[in-house]
């Protein structure tokens, strides 16, 4: 039985919910957009605790948060910012802080802050050109702004000693290179001259080499007529053994009785 009044209340009371709706249906939308509102602020509010605490991660979330809410609460957005800022997130920051330099405000020196950090943002990822720029325009739009007046003064600074930087890297570029064409030549003179003096090495030695002269060419000449007569005498010594030989056998054959046969 509780269970069927517990149910005939809830009938009842979402007829009463559906009544009042039609009558004052206006009422229910103010309702809603006042519960927004306060969770958006409530969210804001957690998040600027967080952040103060040190907790940028749990303020990007609150942040974040308050934003899924509504999207156009730039009081979440430009918090959003910082948080990514001091989590190191300095791309997503630089992000955030243009998209809110292209909203308006409503006050100057609210949009100079947007365009403040947003140079902050470039300005750690050494973007000095683009970093400059912004702070020229929070300038503008805030011109008693002291601090973005420091950051643009040393933004220049830094942005000079980056140019300088450059010219002398290519100076040194231009010297290395200058270098290493006098090395390589003092390389190929080196070997330019160890080849000329080893061929005028090699022409003195063939100089200093003993050439055959007169007394050597006799004594060749002598050599060569010795070997020759030598030669002719074996040659001659050959005939008269041979001369003797033929000798003997025809003393042998005439010797011999010759019988006749009858």
């Amino acid at each position: 039985m509780q269970r069927i009044k517990e149910r005939m209340i809830v009938k009842a009371h979402m007829r009463l919910f559906r009544l009042i709706f039609l009558i004052f249906p206006n009422c229910f939308f103010f309702f809603s957009t006042e519960t927004s509102a306060q969770e958006e602020k409530k969210y804001v509010r957690d998040g600027n605790k967080a952040y103060e605490k040190g907790k940028y991660n749990e303020a990007e979330d609150q942040y974040q948060k308050a934003l899924g809410v509504n999207p156009g609460n730039y009081t979440g957005a430009f918090n959003l910012g910082d948080a990514y800022y001091k989590e190191g997130k300095s791309k997503e920051a630089a992000s955030r802080f243009e998209e809110l330099t292209k909203i308006p405000a409503g006050d100057d020196k609210l949009s100079a802050k947007a365009y403040h950090n947003w140079g902050n943002a470039l300005l750690h990822d050494k973007k000095y050109e683009e970093a400059l720029e912004a702070y020229k325009k929070a300038l503008t739009l805030n011109p008693k702004d002291e601090d973005t007046r420091y950051n643009l003064g040393y933004t220049q600074q830094m942005l000079k000693q980056q140019e300088q930087k450059k010219n002398n890297d290519k100076k040194n570029d231009k010297k290395d290179d200058k270098k290493d064409k006098q090395d390589k030549k003092k390389d190929q003179d080196k070997k330019d001259k160890d080849k000329k003096d080893q061929d005028k090495k090699d022409k003195q030695n063939d100089k200093d080499k003993p050439k055959p002269g007169k007394q050597d060419e006799n004594q060749q000449n002598r050599v060569s007529k010795e070997a020759a007569q030598k030669m002719l005498n074996e040659v001659n010594n050959n005939e008269r053994k041979v001369q003797n030989k033929l000798k003997k056998e025809k003393e042998s054959v005439q010797s011999v009785k010759i019988e006749k046969d009858w």
